[in-house]
């Protein structure tokens, strides 16, 4: 085996795990990390797509028993019906706006430059969210703000998932971040941010399990060569990396959002951003175009 190629591996695993579900972009992370590994060829583009099913795989071990009550539940249960509907309605935007876009998109921003200015927008974008949660959360405690009571995904009802849905095509911008996105579109529709950040989760796994199906059928050349016979070791173990990697940020960032705010996350997207920029106009490190 190459133990270059597999370092490669487990640093992108890291990266797209840990990444994958805070509001941080997992695709941003492995655009700039892709470029500086200098695996941002095809291979190294239907890499970072299949391992992203081992992230889905984390949400669906961690959720398992939900999604099997809902599963079972679908043709009796009242609750799982509209949980499956909500999921399918606040998917919907995003496949109609990738199918429009994607190209484009993909040809304009996919890269380090743009990557690294969605991060900073980003970033102060939560700041402004966070501003207003607190405004609200305030006034609430006043006495002034009255809203439904939702303390948990299965009190979403189809215009919440609709909302958050259409929030979520932020994210066709790499840098932007599907799950911030979703989990500061939800606060700013009004939800709980640990019910937003759960549901970011659930919608996670039709969203990318679609497009990583939608991007295997485009690299399916790249599948098909015969070289990739070898290189499924390490495809194991980035896929293995990035299920771990997952699975832990999930379990921490349900802990941590019950009694932390995202500016954390808006200072690192703005720092990271600007680092990127700097080295790029200095010349420190030669980005692609």
């Amino acid at each position: 085996m190459d133990i270059y190629l597999i370092l490669k591996a487990v640093i992108l695993g890291l990266v797209e795990g840990f990444t994958e579900f805070l509001p941080i972009s997992s695709t941003g992370h492995l655009i700039l990390v892709g470029d500086l590994l200098d695996f941002n060829d095809d291979k190294g583009k239907a890499f970072e797509v299949i391992i992203q099913f081992g992230a889905i795989l984390a949400v669906c071990w961690e959720y398992r028993h939900k999604l099997i009550g809902v599963v079972t539940g679908i043709a009796s249960r009242r609750a799982s019906q509209r949980f499956a509907v909500n999921v399918i309605i606040a998917t919907i935007p995003a496949i109609v706006l990738a199918l429009l876009l994607g190209k484009y998109i993909k040809s304009a921003l996919f890269s380090p430059i743009p990557v690294a200015t969605a991060f900073i927008v980003g970033g102060f974008i939560i700041f402004w969210a966070e501003a207003r949660q607190k405004k609200l959360e305030s006034d609430a405690g006043d006495g002034v703000l009255i809203s439904r009571d939702i303390d948990s995904v299965d009190d979403l009802n189809w215009r919440d998932a609709l909302k958050i849905g259409l929030a979520q095509c932020a994210a066709l911008i790499p840098g932007t971040s599907r799950s911030g996105a979703t989990i500061i579109g939800g606060m700013l529709f009004g939800l709980p941010r640990k019910v937003a950040t759960e549901f970011s989760f659930f919608l996670a796994i039709p969203v990318i399990a679609g497009a990583t199906l939608y991007e295997l059928i485009k690299l399916r050349h790249v599948l098909g060569d015969a070289s990739w016979s070898t290189f499924g070791p390490t495809l194991g173990i980035g896929f293995a990396v990035s299920f771990v990697s997952a699975f832990v940020c999930i379990r921490w960032l349900i802990r941590y959002v019950a009694t932390h705010d995202f500016r954390i996350f808006a200072w690192y997207r703005i720092i990271f951003g600007v680092l990127v920029l700097l080295t790029a106009w200095t010349g420190v490190v030669q980005w692609s175009h």
